[in-house]
């Protein structure tokens, strides 16, 4: 007998937590200073469009290592309270060091599956940056999130468009996948449906809808943002991580032997980046609003 709908999600849930509490950690641990400040341009877009309030309290989902929600915690005040969740505890344990280590006092931080369950609620405005992308059952989790929100309460979210405008990841799919692709059968676990997962308007807001928010809008926003501080560490990056990073990830020693050349091929793919030694590449999001029904 097959999995029911519900155990099969619950299943691909638990093996993205297993991937973001494991090897994808470890990865983005590697690289934290360009995942936080080359992709905080998208971050940074999303708080001027929809400023957090003085007073407010605020969730994060999908905290990581907890540098947005530190952000937001200045924009809302002594009076204003953040809680940074995530599915993670190393991400969870790394945000609560570093909140401590800079003093920041009104936010919290709790290893939290917002698609298995309530949430603690009372928040006016939910925030994530590029935190919603990996849910098995992404109508389930958003519908958690509404019910944590007060009535009118807002949601902020920043999803990746789609692959063509983000070409620093998708041309490092398209030059791996000339070496080699995702094989049918792998040990380690997967990260969920990927990041591109909302990349299209229809289907996001749909989702958006099933889980009751009202006022749907979608925002496009293009930054060019630095992938690498010099072309070693971009190649690197999206060796280690992204569409790219999941299929070397995911073949593991059957592919070890072609890592030089997918190397070369990277570097002449990601060279006509270059600006002054760093990388810095053309991005494209979404920073979706929408709101909890009065």
């Amino acid at each position: 007998m097959g999995r029911t709908g519900s155990e099969a999600t619950e299943t691909a849930n638990s093996e993205a937590i297993e991937a973001w509490d494991g090897p994808l950690y470890d990865r983005f641990v590697q690289f934290k200073e360009v995942m936080t400040t080359g992709l905080g341009a998208h971050g940074d877009r999303a708080l001027r469009l929809a400023p957090p309030q003085p007073g407010q309290r605020v969730l994060d989902i999908g905290c990581g290592f907890g540098d947005v929600t530190r952000q937001i915690a200045a924009l809302v005040g002594p009076a204003g309270e953040v809680l940074g969740v995530d599915a993670s505890p190393r991400f969870i344990a790394a945000s609560s060091e570093d909140a401590a280590q800079t003093g920041v006092a009104n936010v919290r931080f709790a290893v939290v599956d917002v698609q298995a369950g309530p949430l603690e609620d009372g928040f006016d405005l939910a925030f994530s940056r590029f935190g919603t992308m990996f849910f098995a059952n992404p109508v389930e989790a958003l519908r958690n999130v509404r019910d944590a929100l007060v009535p009118g309460g807002r949601l902020v979210m920043v999803v990746w468009r789609q692959k063509v405008d983000n070409a620093w990841l998708y041309r490092a799919q398209q030059i791996v996948e000339r070496f080699t692709t995702k094989p049918d059968e792998y040990d380690d676990p997967t990260c969920g449906p990927g990041p591109f997962s909302m990349a299209g308007a229809d289907t996001t807001s749909g989702v958006l809808v099933a889980a009751g928010f009202t006022d749907i809008a979608l925002h496009r926003c293009d930054e060019r943002v630095m992938v690498g501080r010099d072309l070693d560490e971009a190649v690197s990056l999206v060796m280690s991580l992204g569409p790219a990073g999941e299929i070397l990830r995911l073949a593991g020693e059957r592919a070890a032997h072609l890592h030089g050349d997918i190397d070369v091929a990277l570097r002449e793919g990601l060279a006509e980046f270059d600006v002054d030694g760093a990388i810095h590449a053309p991005s494209s999001s979404w920073i979706v609003t929408a709101t909890a029904p009065v």
